[in-house]
């Protein structure tokens, strides 16, 4: 299913009729900028038992069912062995699977956190269960059977800046001790209140926050390097600006540095369509913005994002979940790629779990959305479209 839009974007009518993808605080653009844009969407197909054949690893891998009719399933951590909790934004809760024997298949499903709106980021640390949606973070104290004390709750912050179109934080511990937690943009490419399109930190001991990265539009996904300690995340780019462009960015997130959201893209590279912001340009903004260590196709849309760790198969390089375009004339992602790592570096991808797509890319049967990798290397995906989690494993040691 498809339709198309052509956009021509001048002065005159940004200023007078406003474009809601747009926020006009400077000088407009003088140039006329024209924009075609089609929207298509790979209908759903409801999963049936069969379709996983359709679905492709790499050699000595296999893919199986770990748990089923979970309803929309969006980000993983494990607890202990043989646990995963899972959190589900549109229902408002936390599940706890329970594998009992060993076999990669979850034999339990119950609910640890209940009344918990959009609910979506989630880390355990210290025998507490954190959570975060919009606005909020909180946490529940874990008991011996691994549901949350809802009378142990506590709220620890909850005043995070609305996310608008982004709602979707994602939170984690850092070796530091610090939180770190997501802001998405609060629309398409504009500027926001200033802890919007950010990676922000707090400090357990006051949760007073401060931001750590800024200039990223939606950085969901975000992980540490398990040998070099170093963060990274991949990025979702702007929509309505064409087919290529801007790129899904994979960037190497360091302290107290903006990488160019709204302004500018990829390897430093000027939104033409935006306005100058007052007091500056677009090219001296992107000019002293991070750019991009590798870029992905537009409107592929990250979600997740972790490394595998030491010991495991693939040490060191990352997995990313790409939920899979609407705003391309030609369908992308609905796969999870692995993006392969040499001395701390990217060095080259492949993709890792592929063929959700079928009937010639008219349909799918999955979106992929959370991941979790065990120490032994078996990885976790949810599938927030048929409410499925995957279990993708080696086959040998080797």
């Amino acid at each position: 299913m498809k339709y198309t839009t052509i956009f021509y974007l001048t002065a005159a009518i940004l200023l007078a009729k406003g474009n809601p993808a747009h926020s006009q605080k400077g000088i407009p653009p003088k140039d006329v900028v024209k924009i075609n844009t089609t929207t298509t969407y790979a209908q759903h197909v409801d999963f049936t038992p069969d379709l996983v054949k359709n679905l492709k690893v790499p050699a000595g891998w296999e893919v199986s069912i770990a748990a089923s009719g979970l309803g929309k399933p969006r980000m993983l951590f494990f607890g202990k062995p043989g646990e995963l909790y899972v959190t589900r934004r549109d229902a408002g809760d936390i599940l706890l699977l329970t594998d009992k024997n060993g076999d990669h298949k979850y034999d339990e499903v119950k609910t640890a956190v209940t009344d918990f709106k959009g609910v979506h980021g989630i880390t355990i640390k210290e025998g507490w269960l954190y959570g975060c949606n919009n606005n909020e973070v909180r946490r529940y104290k874990l008991k011996p059977d691994g549901s949350a004390d809802s009378d142990a709750r506590e709220i620890l912050i909850n005043d995070l800046p609305s996310g608008g179109q982004h709602s979707n934080r994602t939170i984690d511990f850092g070796a530091d001790g610090l939180l770190y937690i997501t802001v998405g943009s609060v629309c398409n490419d504009c500027v926001g209140d200033k802890e919007t399109a950010t990676i922000l930190t707090a400090d357990p001991k006051t949760w007073k926050r401060a931001i750590y990265a800024s200039g990223l539009r939606n950085t969901i996904g975000f992980d540490w390097h398990p040998q070099t300690g170093e963060l990274w995340g991949v990025d979702n780019g702007s929509d309505f600006k064409g087919d290529t462009w801007p790129p899904e960015e994979l960037n190497r997130l360091v302290k107290n540095t903006d990488y160019g959201f709204p302004f500018a893209y990829g390897k430093r590279e000027v939104d033409k369509t935006r306005e100058d912001p007052v007091g500056t340009t677009k090219e001296d903004i992107a000019k002293a913005s991070e750019p991009s260590v590798m870029e992905f196709p537009a409107h592929s849309a990250p979600i997740d994002f972790k490394f595998f760790g030491a010991g495991t198969p693939f040490s060191g390089d990352a997995l990313v979940c790409w939920h899979g375009s609407w705003n391309a004339t030609n369908v992308v992602g609905y796969k999870v790629e692995r993006i392969a790592f040499k001395n701390g570096q990217p060095s080259g991808s492949q993709d890792f779990l592929s063929g959700f797509l079928i009937n010639n890319n008219k349909e799918r049967f999955g979106r992929p959305s959370g991941l979790a990798i065990a120490n032994d290397g078996i990885v976790y995906i949810s599938d927030d479209a048929n409410g499925i989690i995957y279990c993708v494993k080696p086959t040998s040691k080797k």
